[in-house]
């Protein structure tokens, strides 16, 4: 795995964050926590963005954060364990996986260090 690709999956993992900050957040520090997780998010997709497919980065951020945020709540803020939700985030994460698998990235690098 490239570093393009390691630029999304921390992006995603602050998205994490961010998206339970704005649930739980309660004072000044958690919600400039939640400020700093959005800001490092967004800038790891959009860095990423500049040498891979944009619309596959922004599948696979979402996906990401989306399964990570489910996981979270579940594991640590009391969310009820259902076996449908926990197929339907594998499923979710299974058409993640493909997407990166078939993206041709090496062609958009290979255009972006020529120009």
């Amino acid at each position: 795995m490239n570093r393009e690709w390691t630029k999304v999956f921390f992006a995603a993992f602050f998205e994490v964050f961010w998206v339970i900050g704005l649930k739980h957040a309660y004072n000044a520090w958690t919600w400039l926590g939640t400020a700093v997780a959005i800001y490092i998010s967004f800038y790891m997709m959009i860095m990423a963005g500049k040498k891979l497919p944009v619309g596959t980065v922004y599948a696979v951020f979402v996906g990401l954060g989306t399964a990570g945020t489910v996981f979270a709540e579940i594991a640590f803020f009391g969310e009820p364990f259902k076996w449908a939700k926990i197929l339907l985030i594998l499923l979710l994460l299974a058409g993640v996986v493909g997407l990166k698998l078939v993206t041709d990235d090496k062609k958009r690098q290979q255009e972006g260090a020529e120009s």
